[in-house]
């Protein structure tokens, strides 16, 4: 669990509400039901119309990754490329092929298929590149879903607003409603401003940051596999996908 992301979500909140407070206002005063329905269902319904669906679904199954995050095993990835590479120098690359049955991953499952079927490393990191590229490509779109409605939000607010001040003009005739009228009509831009900057934008910030660190593992199997098809020396792998594990430098 990204106990972090918790945490900054609840400061953001408590921050909005504290203030408010201390400056004497009301915390009902910040809480309008058809400001939040206009903010949030214009948001979404904008970016609905924007994204394909298949970006937009695949954006919803991802935001479980700002609490959950993907699973990344990067010191065990390097430890399987290494033990691949211990078998292909003693059995070569057809003693390989048990390896596979014991694999689920697509990426590795067809990685480890090229390798054995003896392709050219040139052809294997073509192969392998384009997989990568397109996943990669495919599911950045998706946390940029957020970003999109991160965009749209505080626009939307201020048409909330706007919306507001025209049923405040509609109530002229009764003077002592004015104020509160127009308290209320502001607080869908709050809504929109805070949504967008609170939550949407750093929500997309943070599943771009996973999506970037989901691939940068599957690069780092993609050299393995390249350099047993090169031939190189264990020690030599070793040494070149340590530096992809950015935590074995961290004293």
């Amino acid at each position: 669990m990204d106990k972090l992301s918790l945490i900054g979500a609840s400061l953001a909140v408590i921050a909005l509400f504290l203030a408010q407070t201390m400056e004497g206002g009301h915390l009902n005063s910040l809480l309008n039901a058809p400001a939040l329905l206009i903010v949030v269902g214009g948001s979404l319904g904008a970016v609905m119309i924007q994204a394909p669906y298949d970006v937009f679904r695949r954006a919803i199954v991802m935001f479980r990754w700002v609490i959950i995050p993907p699973k990344l095993q990067l010191k065990q990835s390097i430890n399987h490329v290494l033990m691949w590479s211990e078998i292909a120098r003693r059995e070569g690359l057809l003693g390989l092929e048990k390896s596979i049955n014991k694999e689920t991953d697509p990426f590795i499952r067809k990685s480890l298929q090229l390798l054995i079927d003896g392709r050219d490393p040139i052809i294997i990191r073509n192969n392998l590149e384009i997989e990568i590229e397109t996943h990669e490509q495919f599911e950045h779109r998706a946390a940029k879903v957020y970003e999109s409605m991160g965009g749209y939000a505080p626009t939307i607010g201020i048409l909330g607003a706007v919306m507001g001040l025209i049923h405040v003009m509609e109530n002229l005739s009764e003077p002592g409603l004015l104020g509160k009228g127009i308290a209320t009509a502001f607080v869908a831009t709050v809504y929109g401003v805070a949504f967008a900057n609170l939550f949407l934008i750093p929500v997309s910030k943070k599943l771009l940051f996973h999506v970037r660190e989901k691939y940068r593992e599957k690069e780092m199997l993609m050299e393995g596999i390249i350099c047993i098809a090169e031939g190189e020396n264990p020690r030599n792998i070793a040494l070149k996908l340590k530096a992809y594990d950015r935590m074995a430098y961290v004293s």
